[in-house]
């Protein structure tokens, strides 16, 4: 739907239409300052990344895409960061960083990485259950007794898997929030379980897949509730820190800003409104779903960890990796916090997306070491945006 932008950090599709906020304009669920006056001036002209002469001269696949991104799709800006099959790392840019002065897009600047942050509960979440401190088959119930207890909602019924592979049945939060109500509100995450058990289930648990940012909430609660710590600071030393993430945090309560170099992030509500800018916010509605901060390479380097091994055993690897049908045309595949997408080389990747007000991210890595990750600023808001950030994905993989 697109009359109005009112978006969770999203699925990781790429598709229009499915589980997420009410009247959304975004790549939808299947797959997470302002301007006052006017309507901004458009993009400045397209600033590749210099990373050759030659590349200048003719940009490459995926400098094209990112151009095309810029100049047709109307999105500020475009980054890339691309592992090929030689090991090298090659950064691209197109666009402007901030639309108010012109100044150019940061090589690999920080963004706001949506539902990617859902890969890094569920790794948490993967590593407990290797710890045997929990099980993926323990019900809700089992951790958070009582706590969730609805219109056709049981937690004695919902496992700790239903709600890492979204087919929980679970009502999404966030088609009942509008992000100017919360753009500068900080929410705790009970009360966002509590916004969503107002409402029915969609399905019993175990029959659908469903795309719900409330799975990983409950998710993030469960980490806590085991771990006795916050899940920001398991997030920290189970992932950032042992796999060198240096440009990837948890934003603190009350932090609205993006701490390093970073492109400005842009947003329309309602869909046909002015680009306004939207860089900062309080992202604690997105929490365990949403909430982290990185940077095109480091999004490379954590998914290329995880899949080369470095972060769970082979066991509850080989579970992540376990996927079912997103439905619709899609054909993304969805594991425990994990996608997998078939590529036009032949193959497929694995990664998963999001978008949140103001910046979306697709990208993944292969299983011979290929990596790549996009990002907008700005939730495409046209069909034709939505695919050509999947195409510069393809592209980058592909070539």
């Amino acid at each position: 739907m697109r009359t109005q932008i009112r978006q969770a950090p999203s699925s990781p599709t790429g598709q229009r239409g499915g589980k997420r906020r009410r009247a959304v304009s975004a790549v939808a669920a299947a797959a997470f300052g302002v301007m006052t006056a006017g309507v901004l001036a458009p993009p400045a002209a397209l600033a590749a990344d210099p990373a050759t002469a030659s590349a200048r001269a003719r940009p490459d696949a995926v400098q094209q895409v990112l151009n095309t991104l810029v100049r047709d799709d109307g999105l500020p800006a475009a980054l890339a960061s691309v592992k090929g099959r030689d090991g090298r790392t090659r950064t691209y840019t197109a666009g402007t960083g901030d639309l108010a002065t012109g100044s150019k897009v940061p090589r690999d600047g920080q963004v706001r990485i949506g539902s990617n942050t859902k890969t890094f509960t569920a790794v948490v979440v993967l590593q407990l259950v290797a710890e045997g401190k929990l099980g993926l088959d323990d019900f809700v119930d089992t951790h958070l007794p009582g706590l969730v207890r609805g219109e056709g909602i049981d937690g004695s019924t919902i496992t700790v898997r239903h709600l890492l592979q979204h087919t929980s049945g679970l009502p999404e939060y966030g088609n009942h929030l509008d992000d100017d109500e919360i753009r500068y509100r900080y929410v705790e995450p009970r009360d966002l379980i509590d916004i969503a058990l107002r409402y029915p289930a969609d399905a019993a648990p175990g029959k659908v897949w469903g795309y719900s940012n409330t799975n990983y909430i409950l998710a993030g609660l469960i980490v806590q509730k085991v771990t006795g710590r916050p899940l920001a600071e398991e997030i920290d030393r189970r992932i950032v820190k042992p796999v060198g993430l240096r440009h990837t945090y948890f934003p603190a309560p009350g932090d609205m800003t993006i701490r390093e170099p970073h492109p400005k992030g842009y947003h329309r509500n309602p869909a046909d409104g002015p680009l306004r800018e939207y860089t900062e916010m309080d992202p604690s509605w997105g929490w365990a779903a949403g909430q982290l901060i990185s940077t095109n390479s480091d999004l490379n380097r954590f998914f290329g960890a995880l899949l080369g091994g470095e972060l769970l055993p082979d066991a509850q690897l080989a579970e992540m990796r376990t996927t079912v049908p997103v439905g619709g045309p899609s054909d993304l595949r969805y594991g425990l916090g994990l996608t997998s997408r078939a590529l036009s080389c032949g193959g497929v990747y694995w990664g998963h997306g999001g978008d949140i007000a103001g910046y979306e991210t697709r990208g993944g890595v292969t299983d011979d070491g290929r990596a790549a990750n996009v990002a907008v600023t700005g939730v495409p808001w046209t069909d034709a945006g939505t695919k050509h950030v999947l195409e510069a994905v393809d592209k980058a993989l592909c070539g």
